[in-house]
């Protein structure tokens, strides 16, 4: 979020004034080490300094509104709003409070509110990038493309160099299929504040797809675990170009991406990997190539899993799911931490309608089962809980080998299956990801996947309702 603290207080010109200005300086300086408290990310201390400051000062604008972005931090929307808004009811010429206030709007699914707000920064501040482009993100939510596009570009035309902007523009062209320009603005992602820091200072040099033959090369598993899956197809690509490919990438997914086609050897710690010639991330390889819709890498399956542990969860299912069953395995949340975890989630009870599918039984596919969700468990009976032994992604693999469906959420278990082969239903939150396009049932990255889509943002019910009629003309096992 953007600063919450005001300038400070003009000097004073009489004793009464000179009073209130010391007052005001003080409260002043109570804020800024709020707000320095926040930024080293010590929110408990950061509120303390906040609520402080309003007990004798019930309402002092900064001090509302930073304690806003504080539970804003925290997850707690609605009193973040409400701080935010009584701080705007008193002060309401600073814009970065109405920009503060739009992102909030966003994650409560107040699309109009947000506009408003963005657009009211903006009124303020006309010439701040980044006011910009939190009012074309809100106008994506609300699903007017090409205003969006304008205030990407006017924000692009403020500040050259404004990463955000250029990504959402890249997002924005490979969505649309327009993906060798696409993948140029996907670059900048790189240049964000959050990405900063995430990789080690790199001593050789990127690689750009030149021919290395007796080289080695260090891929780099970049984002999330989907990314890493999904674009980790490309190192036969890589290898076909350069003597030696090595990735490294998370400890989770380690054992599975030693079995991709071109991969030498994985490796999960910086002070293991061997000496390479240069690097290149993950996620920058379908931009190297060039890749079109027509010329993504499907030769599907691109991993390979251990017999021996498919035998395995064969074994277990044969034991614990009754035969003639169609069995699905669902997953319906990712990562907490993720920063589109609140839109692209469910809660197991979302999950309601497939129950009443004839002949149908369920495996959790979680990683960890969502305390949230224990309550839930019942939603679908009978589902077989395997959280505990998914100890990695190749225990998630052979046990989605086993099965005849995934149906699932926009996270990694959706991109494993597809990579698999299998056949898998993902259920997308509105707006989508970039790489799932726009509108499409299907997708050119994983030929056995089918798309259910949220025709509004936050309503789960058709979409849930739409895959359990699906599931009820599937044949069944004999």
């Amino acid at each position: 979020m953007d600063k919450a603290v005001t300038e400070p207080p003009p000097a004073p010109s009489s004793a009464a004034d000179q009073a209130r200005a010391a007052r005001l300086k003080a409260l002043h300086e109570q804020v800024q080490r709020a707000e320095q408290a926040l930024g080293a990310k010590r929110f408990g201390e950061a509120a303390g300094i906040c609520q402080d400051v309003l007990e004798g000062a019930p309402e002092y604008p900064p001090a509302l509104a930073l304690l806003g972005a504080i539970f804003g931090h925290r997850g707690d929307l609605g009193r973040a709003v409400a701080h935010i808004e009584q701080a705007l009811s008193r002060q309401p010429g600073v814009a970065a409070w109405h920009s503060n206030l739009s992102g909030l709007y966003r994650l409560l699914y107040r699309f109009d509110d947000a506009v408003t707000a963005a657009a009211e920064a903006v009124r303020l501040q006309p010439s701040v990038a980044r006011f910009r482009v939190n009012l074309g993100k809100a106008l994506m939510d609300r699903g007017e493309r090409a205003r969006a596009i304008e205030e990407f570009l006017a924000a692009i035309g403020l500040e050259a160099s404004h990463p955000e902007a250029h990504l959402a523009i890249g997002q924005i062209l490979l969505a649309s299929g327009e993906m060798k320009p696409g993948w140029v603005e996907y670059e900048w992602r790189n240049q964000l504040e959050q990405a900063k820091g995430m990789l080690p200072k790199m001593a050789t040099p990127a690689w750009n797809g030149m021919r290395l033959p007796k080289d080695r090369v260090l891929l780099i598993g970049d984002q999330g675990y989907g990314d890493t899956l999904q674009f980790v197809r490309y190192a036969p690509q890589v290898a076909a170009r350069c003597g030696e490919v090595v990735l490294g990438c998370s400890p989770d997914l380690a054992p599975l991406l030693r079995s991709v086609r071109g991969i030498t050897t994985c490796h999960s710690r910086w002070d293991e990997i061997p000496p390479h010639r240069a690097h290149c991330l993950l996620s920058s390889l379908p931009g190297i190539f060039g890749t079109e819709i027509a010329t993504i890498p499907t030769e599907i399956p691109y991993l390979s899993i251990d017999a021996a542990l498919i035998r395995d969860w064969a074994e277990r299912f044969a034991q614990a799911l009754p035969p003639a069953s169609l069995r699905i395995g669902v997953a319906w949340a990712g990562r907490p931490t993720h920063p589109n975890d609140r839109r692209r989630s469910m809660r197991l009870a979302d999950l309601a309608p497939l129950a009443a599918v004839p002949g149908a039984a369920f495996v959790s596919l979680q990683h960890k089962f969502p305390a949230a969700d224990n309550a839930a468990r019942e939603t679908l009976p009978g589902m077989l809980d395997i959280s505990e032994a998914l100890t990695d992604f190749a225990a998630t693999a052979a046990a989605i080998i086993n099965l005849d469906l995934v149906v699932c959420v926009d996270t990694s278990v959706g991109h494993l299956a597809g990579a698999l082969g299998k056949p898998v239903w993902l259920m997308l939150a509105s707006p989508a990801d970039w790489r799932w396009m726009l509108e499409r049932a299907d997708t050119p990255w994983y030929p056995s996947m089918r798309l259910f889509r949220q025709g509004r943002p936050g309503e789960w019910q058709a979409v849930t309702s739409a895959v359990a009629s699906s599931l009820a003309s599937l044949p069944r096992r004999r």
